[in-house]
């Protein structure tokens, strides 16, 4: 794998345009599929409403979103009902987060985010800025809610083996099986694992996140079943191991 761009001659003048192109480029030459480790995905035709990219083995999809600094809290995107209506489909696209230097014309980071990690509540509409703003159906991605689920493909200029990236993708690949509002539930109960960080636990430090999660989830009367109950399907999943009564170890393969 090269990180340098091939400096191949475009229409457009500024910097942010040209760059687009390179890492469209760059991504074609040297991004591997995850999902089914196929060793190349092909570029869509421009101007499609979501995704850039496909994987002719799996036929997953991939949605590039490229820039200099690295990404915040929130990841600027494209139409927002376009963006619910797929997250539905079988079509809704991973995301590829790229961070690239222009001085030194080369990718620095690359991160994915596996489509099961995208549910409509991380799906925001944009303020509009004038009451005819083509901006109120333009949408942020929450990428704060979606960290979780971040595989990194490359690292500071030096490639993550290709071995670790698929077992990690691997890992979470349950997701794919739940409707969205479980989704959400295994999500969020992921993230509070994380929060804890350690590869052990008790069931009592999750409890200690049900404000967190009533936040999210008003309507749900009985926070503590539902932590068992996503413990319960994390440990079925293989993603948790059991160790004793109310202890887990999170299993070593997690992203």
């Amino acid at each position: 794998m090269k990180f340098g761009f091939e400096e191949a001659q475009t229409k457009y003048s500024s910097g942010s345009q040209r760059a687009r192109i390179w890492t469209e480029q760059w991504v074609s030459r040297w991004i591997y599929c995850p999902n089914c480790a196929n060793s190349r995905l092909s570029q869509f035709p421009a101007n499609l409403p979501v995704a850039d990219f496909l994987c002719g083995n799996c036929n997953d999809q991939f949605e590039l979103k490229s820039q200099r600094k690295a990404f915040g809290a929130k990841v600027a995107d494209g139409a927002y009902f376009t963006k619910i209506e797929r997250l539905a489909s079988s079509t809704n696209p991973n995301l590829i987060l790229l961070n690239y230097s222009l001085g030194t014309m080369a990718v620095l980071n690359v991160c994915m985010v596996p489509k099961h990690f995208f549910i409509p509540e991380i799906i925001e509409k944009r303020n509009p800025l004038a009451s005819k703003s083509r901006l109120d159906r333009l949408q942020h991605i929450a990428w704060s809610r979606t960290a979780i689920g971040a595989i990194c493909i490359v690292r500071d200029g030096v490639p993550v083996p290709k071995e670790t990236v698929i077992a990690q993708w691997q890992k979470t690949l349950f997701l794919r099986e739940e409707d969205a509002d479980a989704r959400g539930w295994l999500i969020e109960v992921m993230k509070c694992l994380d929060l804890i960080g350690t590869v052990e636990f008790d069931i009592e430090q999750v409890y200690a996140f049900e404000g967190r999660l009533g936040a999210l989830y008003p309507h749900n009367m009985n926070v503590r079943p539902k932590i068992r109950q996503q413990l319960q399907r994390l440990r079925d999943s293989g993603y948790l191991d059991f160790i004793s009564r109310g202890r887990y170890r999170i299993g070593s393969s997690r992203p």
